[in-house]
């Protein structure tokens, strides 16, 4: 076996990533303090062609190195929006019909694992804040709460890579669905 040099790759560039259809996901991140998490969002979601992130509250936006130094170019492929409030987001995604899911650890929650989205669904996947996770108001203005299953000791894992995780997660089974 050989490594693919970039040019067998077969990406797709910004005009045809801009026109392609994409995964009915949006992510919502949720007072995220690190640059280098929010970077890594925006390449996790160019990777799996995610619609849109909305970047609120504390949540920097780009252009910014330190975005810029994770995200790799991906800030110019995938749609973003900023909003002051998520829940003015959440509010709105709601009345659009799409489902809004927090990743967190709450009461009922649903383990990835066990987590079916629904055919022909639009999503919004939340991800909180690194120290507090999603604010209370935002599990309660949420139609259901996702829990990353965890076995060791610490029990959280770094947003980029929850949200590693959870978007494959999703855009996997919403693949297997067509």
């Amino acid at each position: 076996m050989r490594k693919l040099k970039n040019s067998e790759l077969d990406r797709l560039s910004v005009d045809e990533f801009k026109s392609t259809e994409k995964t009915p996901l949006i992510i919502v991140l949720d007072n995220i303090r690190s640059l280098n998490n929010i970077g890594s969002v925006f390449r996790t979601s160019d990777a799996f062609l995610v619609e849109k992130i909305y970047l609120c509250g504390i949540t920097a936006t780009p252009p910014h190195k330190d975005i810029h130094k994770t995200a790799l170019g991906s800030t110019d492929t995938v749609d973003w929006e900023y909003a002051e409030h998520t829940l003015d987001v959440l509010k709105k995604l709601k009345s659009d019909g799409t489902i809004v899911a927090s990743i967190e650890q709450a009461e009922h929650a649903i383990m990835l694992n066990e987590f079916m989205p629904e055919a022909n669904q639009k999503y919004a996947l939340v991800f909180g804040n690194e120290v507090k996770g999603a604010s209370q108001q935002v599990v309660s203005a949420s139609d259901l709460i996702i829990e990353i299953p965890q076995f060791g000791t610490k029990h959280s894992l770094n947003i980029s890579v929850s949200c590693g995780v959870v978007v494959w997660d999703v855009f996997a089974k919403m693949s297997a669905e067509q």
